[in-house]
């Protein structure tokens, strides 16, 4: 087979020597565009995942890249003057350059043939000459804009400005550096790479970047290779505190944006793309070399399974795109930290540096504390200490998890921080609750969490979803709601709460397929109602625009309900302002295109939902608490922005909202979220950290280990588990019982107490016996990297 190979980096080099190692009859041809010896770049991280790779693919390259590399275990987060390490991470770095000199040198050894400083022919000439063509042309490759409508990508250009720089300084760990200067924030990615060298890596948000004075400089012409020298020497002024005298060294250094690079397609005929050219991951959680090294291994071997070339690269394709797009997910999470990182100099550095390790969401509290459980328990010590007495517990911080230390909301104290999000059961007749929301919400209230909300209950028979749904219209109604909070405060010292609502144009739908789908009642319905005559979706009606009386009607419904709520014994209120229901409707610009003074600017939109929602805390008692729900993302272009979330919960919190329960999206039927793991988080995060109103997070979090990273990292104040608890309705228990935990922020049920322990499992009888004669040591869990000092020198320095 003839292969071609555009781009002579790491992973063009590294895949035409594992495809030559392995199948040697291959006529293996790289360009290069650079000449040979061209030095371009600093250091590169590898994982010792990846290391395991190249160990067993190729032991050469392997022998030759661990005998130049720094190795340490240790991060160090460096914010307001204090330094916090956490250890036991584990790193492998290497001067990129000398990477490429050992791929270049095996190549030349297995006979592949490179040839440097020359542009690769048209890939039109090299896929009509060659079975296959690697096009692993980097970022900016000319391969994928060739074939721009099969590869279709998708170019993100984010708005921090960073400079790629090595210093002189040897780092001794990963080192964060975050500095508040009266520009605004300015932070570093630093590590060793060699005895005398370390990638520091400055990165600023555009407008700190702007007020620092760099715009002047960047705007000049700079050559090919030439750096930004005026910029650099700014650079080593500002953090002079952190090179301790050293200087900083620039390679082609210029200040740039960093470009996020997503394929619909790796491949086009017998033409595949490779690394940078078919994926970027930020540089704050792993290196692209790493990445595209994998893309080597990994289609080099389908190359070898497979008898022909299509069903390989679609193999390939297959098997790398699901690691790429969760390695993307987390780094996209990470450059969002970093892109955002002036919300968080207001935290406490202990919670600071817990709140970068956890950032990306891959490393979370478990992970921390197994990797070194000094630094979890300071930090832990630090929000026990702030979370008032009863967080401390008997044997000290360590006893008590984040997510079971208490919370005044209000003027309800919780227990614990997990809520029971309000479900929809669709269970009611003509709005009055059954045995079956007796039965769930008793459960839900027996299994621990300190707040269970009972779902989507109407304010008037116009305003359910569905005829399934509860209300709160009928005396019929508040004594059946009497009946289940009675109930269940007779058994469990758990706060219920009631979400109100008025479904608006989504309302008088049918209870939805097991699909999750709703048909419209059509003339079974009645009447709709919204901020503007927009239909959900073709197949509803058009509800009429809200007129101002129907607006007074609704507000008096909600008080109405409010009241009713109280008088049932519910201890919280939940309005619902999201997921397309009424309130949603005036909020978001997507569905509210009103021309009076109830539409148009933010503030328009926000006034019909604020005068609804002070009349409300007018009624509802100071002691319990209120809470409102909005969508804090439309997922849909021309949507609910984040500065608009910001002004929303501020609105809410001074109308009277004790917390914001924070979802996104349901509000336009053709919405594209993006669904993941505590997806929903970010916009609770940028709400309590932007206004300090306590927030509830919600949505996929589904482990306990989740939870308690949000709450100690300050993400949110409580974390909403919703399907989690409907799978084990003694979710929060279990969870307890699963940390060790059996305090009183856990209580079991007398009745079901015998069974708080965890029930032993298969083989746990058996005890092993020890086969080793001389037990090995663990490794150190703070590994620091000491550069070697050759004897001569270390003789002339004593």
């Amino acid at each position: 087979m003839r292969v071609a190979v555009i781009g002579g980096g790491p992973g063009g080099l590294y895949f035409a020597a594992l495809a030559q190692q392995l199948s040697p009859e291959w006529e293996i041809t790289v360009w290069e565009r650079n000449a040979r010896d061209d030095a371009f770049g600093f250091g590169v991280v590898f994982s010792d995942e990846t290391l395991d790779g190249i160990a067993q693919a190729d032991p050469a390259v392997f022998a030759a890249m661990s005998a130049d590399f720094a190795r340490w275990s240790d991060i160090d987060v460096r914010y307001d003057g204090e330094v916090h390490v956490s250890g036991g991470h584990g790193f492998a770095a290497l001067d990129r350059n000398r990477l490429r000199e050992i791929l270049q040198q095996r190549c030349e050894e297995l006979g592949v043939d490179v040839h440097y400083g020359t542009q690769a022919p048209p890939v039109e000439e090299l896929s009509a000459d060659y079975d296959l063509v690697v096009a692993a042309d980097g970022i900016r490759s000319t391969a994928r804009e060739t074939y721009a409508e099969t590869f279709r990508p998708d170019l993100d250009e984010r708005n921090c400005r960073y400079m790629w720089l090595s210093t002189d300084r040897v780092f001794e760990a990963f080192t964060f550096i975050v500095e508040k200067r009266d520009f605004g924030s300015v932070q570093v990615h630093a590590y060793p790479y060699d005895d005398k060298r370390s990638t520091f890596i400055v990165e600023m948000a555009e407008d700190d970047w702007r007020r620092a004075g760099f715009e002047a400089f960047a705007a000049g012409e700079f050559a090919r290779g030439e750096s930004d020298e005026a910029s650099v020497r700014l650079c080593e002024e500002i953090l002079a505190d952190h090179l301790d005298g050293h200087r900083l060294i620039p390679n082609a250094s210029k200040w740039i944006r960093f470009t996020t690079v997503r394929n619909a397609s790796w491949r086009h005929g017998n033409v595949v793309l490779l690394g940078d050219a078919a994926h970027t991951a930020h540089f704050s959680i792993g290196s692209g070399t790493k990445l595209a090294m994998e893309d080597s291994l990994a289609l080099v071997a389908c190359l070898h399974e497979h008898r022909d070339v299509p069903s390989a690269l679609a193999a390939y394709e297959s098997e790398r795109r699901p690691v790429v797009e969760s390695t993307q997910r987390a780094a996209q999470a990470s450059l969002e930290w970093f892109e955002n990182v002036g919300r968080y100099t207001a935290q406490e550095p202990r919670q600071f540096a817990f709140n970068l390790l956890t950032r990306s969401r891959r490393v979370t509290y478990d992970n921390l504390r197994v990797r070194d459980d000094g630094f979890t328990t300071a930090v832990d010590s630090w929000h026990a200490g702030t979370s008032g007495p009863a967080a401390a517990g008997p044997r000290g911080a360590a006893a008590v998890p984040p997510m079971f230390r208490p919370l005044r909301l209000g003027g309800l104290h919780l227990r614990n921080r997990v809520v029971v999000p309000p479900t929809a059961l669709y269970t009611a007749r003509e709005g009055v609750p059954g045995d079956f929301e007796l039965v769930h919400l008793s459960t839900q209230a027996l299994g621990g969490a300190a707040l269970v909300f009972a779902g989507m209950t109407a304010v008037s028979a116009d305003g359910r979803a569905t005829p399934g749904c509860p209300g709160l219209y009928t005396d019929e109604q508040e004594a059946a709601w009497r009946r289940i909070t009675d109930f269940v405060h007779g058994q469990s010292d758990t706060c219920l709460g009631v979400q109100l609502t008025h479904a608006g144009r989504r309302a008088a739908t049918g209870v939805p397929r097991p699909d999750g789908r709703a048909a419209p009642l059509g003339r079974e319905g009645w009447p709709l109602v919204a901020a503007s005559p927009l239909a959900w979706n073709e197949y509803a009606g058009i509800p009429r625009e809200a007129a101002r009386e129907d607006m007074d009607d609704i507000a008096r419904d909600f008080v109405a309900a409010a009241e009713r709520a109280h008088r049932a014994g519910f201890d919280a209120l939940e309005l619902q302002y999201g997921h397309g229901h009424l309130m949603s409707g005036f909020l978001s610009p997507l569905t509210n295109v009103r021309t009076d003074g109830y539409g148009g600017d933010l503030t328009g939109r926000l006034r019909f939902p604020l005068e609804v929602l002070r009349a409300v805390r007018a009624v509802w008692p100071e002691g319990k608490a209120l809470v409102v729900r909005i969508s804090a993302e439309d997922w849909a272009e021309g949507g609910t922005s984040e500065a608009d979330v910001v002004e929303i919960a501020r609105a809410l919190a001074e109308a009277g909202a004790d917390a914001v329960d924070v979802s996104t999206g349901e509000v336009v039927a053709y919405e594209r979220p993006r669904y993941g793991r505590s997806y929903q988080t970010p916009y609770a995060d940028l709400i309590r950290n932007a206004t300090g109103v306590p927030t509830i997070a919600v949505g996929a979090i589904s482990t306990y280990d989740d939870v308690n990273s949000i709450i100690l990292a300050g993400r949110a104040d409580l974390c909403a588990v919703g399907r989690a608890h409907l799978h084990d309705p003694l979710w929060t228990l279990h969870a307890a019982a699963a940390q060790g935990y059996s305090g009183p922020a856990a209580p079991w049920p007398a009745s079901w107490r015998a069974a708080s322990g965890r029930p032993p499992g298969a083989r746990t009888d058996r005890i092993p016996p020890r086969l080793q004669l001389l037990r090995e040591p663990s490794p150190p869990v703070h590994q620091r990297w000491v550069p070697h000092i050759p004897a001569a020198a270390a003789a002339a320095a004593r």
